[in-house]
């Protein structure tokens, strides 16, 4: 006899979702947040550790060290933990390392803070994706992808001229401690609140239990990364969005404020400004120029467009004549807009490779697109202090504007590389491979 319908369970009511995956959206800003936050808080880290420029690359990449590592482990554990254990977990190592950095003397154990926050903030991007497979329908997944691309934004934004604010009133250990008080609350409201499925309060799940695979295992995720490591696009796709985002979050996340100041004369808190404007731009091409691609049927033309439209904009930006005021933010507009192309390449190579392997040649694609910061934070710095074009003032080093010339080459030239490699990439026409 099939079951009456009042045995069925009912659907989950939206304020709860949105209850818990608000929770999870707020773990992911506070990740953007720490990931920015160096940008505006250059001097107080060189006076406080005794460093230079290259030691200041190092800390800040720290982050992305560690990030880039939990790439590909981070699905499977979601996978194995659950989001709920994942996440909860994750805010809780965010906040030790966060109080960790905050507290630390010495170069090295504030590096070690920056690391542990970096492979703890990685995890909340796949871990409200799997959470919202869950507890919203599947139509609606494309926006609650969009919107937790925005919360990462917001706490982008909170570490320009918000936090320069905060620094300037509290210092930037008390700012870094309490960012990790927030992250700890975090981690106990998301293990009081959060369930992984509906079923666990009682509802009925948008996404039917799907058993643990096989493929979860080492040799099956060798086999895999093997297979997807065959097709042409994954390898060029792996490299184009390094030179895209790294541009966007070594300039955003790192030495855009001191260029700014150095270069343009802008003042911190203007600098910081602009640098906000460059994320929000970026936030914004992202959904628009992907909602276009979708719409054209076409993936090559508008990510090709958006690398070469890019480079142009920061050699302007870096190597062009003086800008005035307006031009600075109007070009930073612009070449953020155009770097939004980069979210593109994720349903490119989604559909450049079989649909079983979706999950596993997204994973490779994301590390690729974190290790354009990774490298070139640090590589920058290194080449600002073998400039010799530095002064000393209060503790403070300053580079003058013939050292960023150098020190940005490899930027330029990353940014040059990712629209070259374009041209060879196979177009899908957004149609998945068989």
């Amino acid at each position: 006899m099939n079951p009456s319908e009042d045995s069925i369970p009912p659907l989950p009511p939206q304020s709860l979702a949105w209850t818990m995956w608000g929770l999870c959206a707020a773990f992911y800003l506070l990740g953007f947040f720490q990931r920015v936050a160096p940008a505006v808080m250059t001097s107080e880290w060189m006076a406080d550790f005794g460093i230079g420029a290259s030691g200041l690359g190092q800390l800040s990449a720290f982050y992305f060290y560690s990030y880039v590592a939990m790439q590909i482990p981070t699905g499977i554990l979601a996978d194995r933990l659950g989001p709920r254990k994942l996440l909860g977990a994750g805010a809780a190592v965010a906040a030790f390392g966060s109080v960790g950095f905050g507290l630390s003397s010495q170069w090295l154990w504030a590096g070690m803070g920056r690391l542990l926050v970096g492979g703890a903030v990685a995890v909340a991007f796949v871990g409200m994706l799997k959470l919202a497979a869950h507890w919203f329908a599947p139509k609606r997944f494309a926006m609650i992808s969009g919107l937790a691309l925005l919360a990462g934004v917001i706490g982008a934004i909170t570490a320009g001229v918000p936090l320069r604010w905060m620094v300037d009133r509290v210092g930037w250990r008390a700012v870094m401690i309490g960012s990790g008080m927030v992250s700890a609350a975090l981690s106990a409201a998301i293990f009081w609140v959060v369930r992984d499925d509906p079923s666990q309060k009682g509802f009925r799940s948008f996404l039917p239990h799907v058993s643990p695979s096989g493929r979860i295992g080492g040799r099956g995720l060798i086999r895999d990364l093997k297979t997807v490591l065959g097709y042409r696009n994954t390898w060029l796709l792996f490299i184009v969005p390094g030179g895209m985002v790294g541009c966007v979050l070594a300039f955003s996340g790192l030495w855009g404020v001191p260029f700014l100041t150095t270069r343009y004369g802008l003042t911190v808190v203007e600098a910081a400004g602009a640098c906000s404007l460059l994320m929000i731009a970026w936030a914004l091409g992202g959904p628009i120029l992907g909602g276009l691609s979708d719409r054209i049927q076409r993936r090559k033309p508008l990510y090709m467009a958006g690398a070469g439209i890019a480079c142009l904009g920061w050699f302007l930006l870096l190597y062009g004549p003086k800008l005035s005021p307006t031009w600075i933010l109007s070009v930073m507009a612009v070449t953020g807009f155009a770097s939004g192309a980069m979210i593109i390449g994720f349903a490119f190579i989604k559909e450049s490779v079989p649909a079983n392997l979706a999950g596993t040649v997204s994973g490779l694609i994301n590390m690729g697109t974190m290790m354009g910061p990774m490298i070139l934070q640090p590589w920058i710095g290194q080449l600002l202090d073998r400039s010799g074009s530095v002064t000393v003032a209060n503790g403070q080093r300053i580079y003058d504007p013939a050292a960023f010339s150098t020190a940005f080459l490899p930027m330029i030239g990353w940014a040059l590389i990712s629209f070259l490699l374009m041209i060879p990439t196979c177009e899908t026409h957004c149609r998945q491979h068989d």
